[in-house]
């Protein structure tokens, strides 16, 4: 029996000016298909873990990499995701968050 799976076109869009009313939170609207829109309010990504620290980066040796250090994004907003680009600075202070990248690094 052949099984069938439906795909849905989407695009994302982002409106900095309907933050007026919203100043700890994104709001994002995302269109699907052809007349579906949908409003979504994105809050702090780390809402509870240490939030005692100014940001939370972690680290983790490997044994195989190619660099001594890489640092991954953990925001979503770096635009050469998944590689960190700082991103998270501007969006920590927007939002009151501390979310910092995952890094990577070499082991000796």
């Amino acid at each position: 029996m052949a099984s069938m799976v439906n795909t849905v076109s989407a695009s994302f869009s982002y409106n900095p000016s309907l933050l007026k009313n919203h100043q700890s939170s994104k709001i994002a609207s995302i269109k699907v298909g052809r007349a579906r829109d949908f409003s979504v309010r994105a809050e702090a990504i780390n809402p509870q873990i240490r939030k005692e620290e100014a940001k939370v980066v972690d680290s983790v040796e490997v044994t195989e990499l190619s660099k001594p250090l890489t640092a991954y994004c953990r925001c979503w907003r770096s635009g050469t995701f998944p590689l960190c680009d700082g991103s998270h600075v501007k969006y920590n202070k927007e939002t009151g968050d501390n979310v910092g990248p995952l890094l990577l690094k070499k082991q000796k």
